[in-house]
């Protein structure tokens, strides 16, 4: 595989295992951006050479700038440097990867540049999804989804007529508290949340996966990438992560899509598409997984998982809104400034909040985004 990957989030999970696809398939890399981690950027950029590489954070990006001197690699920084990395002209794929609201500016300006998109960075989509495909209708780029969950429908929908789809299947873990009443939430440490079962993700999504909010955010991504209303979503939990999503159609045959537990999958998938090759995941060996179970989600309980859905009836500006405030309770709780279950109180008082705007564009989105941040901060 010859193509060439400009990767935004190159150090954070899913960025790293990204780099271990195109090790194993000898791809190119145009282009790494990231936050602010120096010095695994420099080993990045040592390893990998590519033209130009991105610290959003301008000291950082000053700091690698002076490290890396002796190489020809450009060192941006900020928006700006994330959205030149996203245009990269080599650049066959972009794979974004970054976390948070930050993505949106990036897709967009990559769509605009008729580019590829592999996406794993679901807030572009939960709070700019009408945004992303209003561009896509404008220009000739695709987008591909990145995450287990929709990369599995987005593989069982192939070869089959839109029309024919009835129903889109979510799996979800359950996080490390499946069960749990709202009582023994209560003291949920962050070394707790952190302590997935099945995944390895980094630290904002793995929190997420604990109060089931990354669920409810999956389910407003479908919505946009599958062009499904929410009646046509289900979620359903499956403990043992081998089945990553499902889709049923209209004559009620059910296709799901199993594999490992690995990000690397899905990663591949996107970087390679339409082709299948062979890479680092190991074989599933379905007599050693054993059973598979399913459970429905308590939405009364992980009450995150419910504001998500409300928030998707409500569209505009709403699943900004919603993300937002998840985005700032998340840090905080990370900071052990609130406790777990305030995660949740936090996002649904701060979507409450959020009058409805007729006029979606960046700037509202980006409004509602802050406003709901300002929220968390004040009354946390």
């Amino acid at each position: 595989m010859k193509k060439c990957i400009s990767l935004l989030g190159s150090t954070g999970s899913i960025g790293t295992q990204t780099l271990d696809v195109v090790r194993s398939l000898g791809m190119h890399v145009c282009a790494l951006a990231a936050n602010s981690n120096v010095a695994l950027m420099e080993k990045q950029v040592r390893e990998f050479q590519p033209k130009l590489a991105v610290l959003f954070d301008e000291q950082a990006a000053t700091e690698l700038r002076g490290r890396i001197v002796d190489t020809t690699t450009k060192v941006l920084s900020g928006m700006d440097g994330l959205c030149e990395a996203a245009t990269a002209s080599e650049a066959d794929v972009i794979l974004n990867a970054v976390i948070g609201m930050v993505g949106l500016k990036p897709t967009l300006a990559a769509v605009e540049a008729d580019k590829d998109v592999a996406l794993a960075n679901k807030e572009t989509l939960v709070a700019g999804g009408a945004l992303v495909m209003d561009a896509l209708q404008k220009h000739h780029g695709h987008l591909i989804p990145v995450d287990s969950e929709h990369s599995a429908i987005f593989q069982c929908l192939q070869g089959s007529p839109c029309r024919a789809l009835k129903k889109i299947i979510l799996t979800a873990s359950g996080g490390p508290f499946f069960g749990w009443t709202t009582e023994q939430l209560a003291d949920v440490t962050p070394e707790q949340a952190l302590h997935h079962p099945n995944w390895n993700m980094g630290a904002k999504v793995t929190i997420d996966s604990a109060t089931l909010m990354n669920k409810g955010l999956e389910v407003m991504e479908a919505g946009w990438l599958f062009h499904v209303p929410l009646s046509k979503i289900q979620v359903v939990v499956h403990r043992e992560s081998i089945i990553h999503s499902m889709v049923e159609f209209a004559d009620n045959a059910i296709i799901a899509q199993l594999g490992a537990a690995d990000m690397r999958l899905p990663i591949q998938y996107a970087l390679t598409y339409p082709e299948r090759c062979a890479g680092p995941v190991q074989e599933l060996d379905l007599a050693k997984a054993g059973k598979l179970t399913f459970y429905k989600p308590n939405a009364k309980v992980f009450t995150c998982f419910a504001t998500c859905l409300e928030a998707m009836k409500r569209g505009g500006v709403a699943p900004a809104a919603a993300n937002g405030a998840n985005e700032a309770a998340v840090q905080l709780f990370l900071q052990k400034k609130i406790s777990f279950l305030q995660i949740g109180s936090l996002i649904k008082a701060a979507l409450d909040a959020q009058p409805d705007v007729p006029n979606l564009t960046l700037e509202t989105v980006l409004q509602a985004d802050a406003d709901a941040r300002t929220y968390v901060y004040s009354h946390a």
